[in-house]
């Protein structure tokens, strides 16, 4: 990674790997943008059974997120599947430890867009990113959507809103992303990209 590039955190939990894609598009959009690196980042899955354990380095794709991710990002892209109109737990849990970066203000001021798939197609995309919203708001964070200048918004059958990116995944998570899905999702990792860049620039580091 190019160091005096801006680091964007692409950060997202995935059961059966449509929001994994999800989020390589995303980071394709980030990083179409000169200047700026995507992060991709997940969290291990929770667990009522307290003797469950993740190992501290998952078995194949990205690396677990570390609060020092936080901190290092100029944006964040943050997406998780939908659980009954809501992010899924394991995203929740990672929030929920976030305190710490709350009080120090590590993410104030950033951009963060959203992003989620579901097994339905109105299976609560708009609700769960929504819901997302929530936690980086809370974080001071500068939240980003998508504009209906993306012409795809007016036409797309299998997700896309103004809220952030979505894709219907299908009951087994194996519907394939549609070209509406891809471009809207690319376009977004742009936008963040783009913004980022923008408020770096107006505080001149």
């Amino acid at each position: 990674m190019n160091e005096s590039k801006l680091t964007i955190l692409v950060l997202y939990y995935s059961r059966h790997g449509a929001t994994h894609k999800m989020a390589e598009h995303i980071a394709l959009g980030v990083e179409s943008v000169a200047g700026c690196d995507a992060r991709l980042r997940t969290v291990p899955a929770i667990s009522t059974v307290t003797e469950a354990v993740e190992a501290d380095i998952p078995q194949e794709g990205p690396p677990y997120v570390e609060l020092r991710d936080l901190a290092e990002c100029a944006g964040l892209a943050l997406g998780s599947p939908t659980r009954f109109g809501n992010m899924a737990s394991a995203m929740k849990y990672f929030w929920d430890g976030t305190s710490a970066e709350w009080l120090s203000g590590a993410l104030a001021g950033k951009a963060a867009c959203v992003f989620t798939s579901t097994g339905s197609l109105h299976g609560g995309q708009e609700s769960t990113l929504l819901s997302m919203m929530l936690p980086l708001l809370h974080h001071g964070m500068i939240l980003l959507g998508l504009p209906y200048t993306e012409a795809a918004l007016m036409t797309t059958a299998s997700g896309g809103t103004p809220y952030g990116a979505s894709h219907w995944a299908g009951v087994d998570g194996r519907r394939p992303i549609t070209d509406d899905s891809r471009n809207l999702a690319q376009a977004l990792g742009r936008r963040l990209a783009h913004t980022a860049l923008r408020l770096r620039g107006q505080h001149g580091n």
